[in-house]
């Protein structure tokens, strides 16, 4: 099976999770992507939900396929959150970003009441880190929050090129207005340690590490699908 095959069906499990009325946090992401078309479908069909997208892309994707769209002002509270993930570590801390909406996928799925992770196997490792960590920064400063940024991490050990995010040989901008650093600081074995030491660095506007927030992670594999619960 080859990946978006994958990502389809750990996206259709999540439908499951679903139900008429309900408050959705829509992730932004190609494993996301597919949850909303799949989702588009069940609207198509009759499935009345709101759908509180975390990016401009996706809220493009929702109109397109017909769910109503809602802003976290207009819908504060949301039944569930359905999103990706780039790593899928020990007790479902995870590494998100990818797609350059961490923090607007991280309000939502706070404002959530559970979130679902959705993802292929190769996602899953046993310590986070082998994926470049994304850090929305402010523009203003950039230099500077690069410097502390890297002192943070070499006060836990950790090392490794930090790189700023570009896109047709532009830096690349949120929908927020930000730029992202990644940092390439290899495993992270105390992340809870490197999430408040970067908290603590003032042109930090946010960062990829996704700590105590989802509840339930679907992974899809060759084998089928399996689930992985918080705490298990």
């Amino acid at each position: 099976m080859d990946a978006r095959t994958l990502k389809t069906e750990a996206a259709r499990a999540a439908l499951a999770h679903v139900e008429d009325g309900m408050r959705l946090g829509m992730g932004t992401g190609s494993t996301a992507d597919e949850f909303t078309r799949l989702l588009g479908e069940r609207v198509a069909a009759g499935l009345a939900v709101t759908g509180v997208p975390t990016s401009e892309r996706t809220a493009a994707r929702c109109r397109e396929f017909g769910i109503r769209v809602s802003t976290l002002d207009e819908t504060p509270e949301l039944d569930l959150a359905v999103d990706g993930a780039d790593e899928v570590g020990p007790g479902l801390s995870l590494i998100k970003g990818g797609g350059g909406a961490l923090l607007r996928e991280k309000i939502v799925a706070a404002a959530a009441a559970r979130m679902i992770v959705i993802a292929d196997e190769s996602k899953v490792v046993d310590e986070l880190g082998r994926f470049p960590l994304p850090i929305e920064v402010n523009a203003f400063g950039l230099k500077a929050t690069e410097i502390a940024i890297c002192r943070a991490a070499a006060e836990l050990g950790l090392a490794g090129p930090v790189t700023l995010r570009m896109t047709k040989g532009e830096p690349f901008v949120t929908d927020g207005g930000h730029f992202i650093l990644d940092a390439s600081f290899g495993r992270i074995p105390d992340t809870r340690a490197l999430s408040n030491a970067l908290h603590a660095v003032p042109g930090v506007v946010e960062h990829g590490l996704f700590l105590g927030l989802a509840d339930l992670a679907i992974i899809a594999g060759p084998g089928g699908i399996r689930t992985i619960e918080k705490n298990r």
